[in-house]
């Protein structure tokens, strides 16, 4: 027995008018049965029992969103012959006033949808951070930008601690160099970083740093400079271990009236002016300075900060 050629199967699968409106609405859009039942203003079971016989003929496909499930079109998969049948179809099988009938339902559909979106994020603006923060954690958007970093770079964690920035940065650049003095900062760091093997954690000072010259294509140093004696000196060893046109990047507070800081923290400093941080990086052959105190945040307890960059 002769096999039926493939093109007269797909002719059968769109011989019927409502399956040639079904697929031209998911050829335009990625839709749920109750949104296509309410653009074809037909029945949930005729909808699905003709979403079953696209699918078999793999006209469309479909994915789980939540409860529901999103049909679409498979039009980047489809064969040449497909194509060019659907064509034809898509052209001839809908009578016009039908057609813009079926539009304007599709443009109300997606109205609606835009307007539920739209709903949720008027009476979830004021608490949008909190509710991401909840959901997602507060380090997301910090995660997010470790992908824009150079894949060739090599990175310096420079009074790494934990190694909370290793961790961030590690799948995205060549390797990590993590720095710390600190014998219990550094076992929680290893404890941390234990699974990049991109990350090589280092004891030593940041006066001394245990890294070659001219190495590193950018560091960071977050809230490392209140424990520092001289941060001048610091910033001279940095330049030395930087390529050049490598890149400093500074984590740091502001100037303030917390006193008890230096108990509590074990501070030397209590924050620093941008003259202060200006000066200091002009001495040491830094360029291209730019700095900028971040918006504070609602939640936060401590003092204000700032972010800073430089380069070699």
């Amino acid at each position: 027995m002769s096999q039926t050629p493939p093109i007269l199967d797909w002719m059968q699968s769109l011989s019927d008018p409502i399956r040639a409106r079904l697929l031209r609405l998911l050829d335009r859009s990625e839709l749920t049965v109750a949104e296509l039942c309410a653009t074809l203003q037909l029945p949930q079971s005729t909808v699905s029992r003709h979403l079953k016989v696209l699918g078999d003929e793999d006209w469309i496909s479909s994915r789980r969103d939540g409860t529901s499930n999103l049909y679409c079109m498979q039009t980047q998969s489809l064969d040449p012959l497909k194509k060019k049948l659907w064509s034809v179809v898509k052209s001839h099988s809908v009578l016009d006033s039908t057609a813009e009938q079926d539009d304007a339902r599709l443009e109300q559909v997606l109205d609606a949808r835009r307007s539920r979106s739209q709903a949720f994020f008027s009476s979830a603006a004021e608490k949008w951070d909190r509710i991401r923060a909840e959901l997602f954690g507060s380090r997301m958007d910090a995660f997010a930008l470790g992908a824009t970093l150079d894949s060739h770079c090599l990175f310096g964690d420079l009074g790494c601690g934990t190694g909370g920035i290793s961790q961030l940065v590690a799948p995205w650049v060549e390797s990590v160099i993590a720095v710390d003095s600190s014998a219990a900062m550094l076992t929680a760091a290893r404890r941390r970083l234990k699974d990049l093997s991109n990350v090589d954690v280092r004891k030593g000072e940041l006066t001394g740093l245990p890294i070659d010259d001219q190495q590193l294509s950018m560091s960071v140093m977050a809230l490392v400079l209140p424990y520092v004696p001289s941060p001048q000196e610091v910033f001279a060893e940095v330049y030395r271990v930087t390529k050049p046109g490598g890149k400093l990047v500074l984590l740091d507070m502001v100037p303030h009236d917390r006193a008890e800081y230096r108990e509590q923290l074990g501070h030397s400093w209590q924050g620093f002016s941008e003259k202060q941080i200006t000066e200091w990086l002009d001495a040491c052959g830094w360029t291209d300075l730019r700095i900028q105190q971040i918006p504070p945040d609602p939640e936060a307890k401590g003092t204000g900060l700032f972010l800073a960059s430089a380069k070699r």
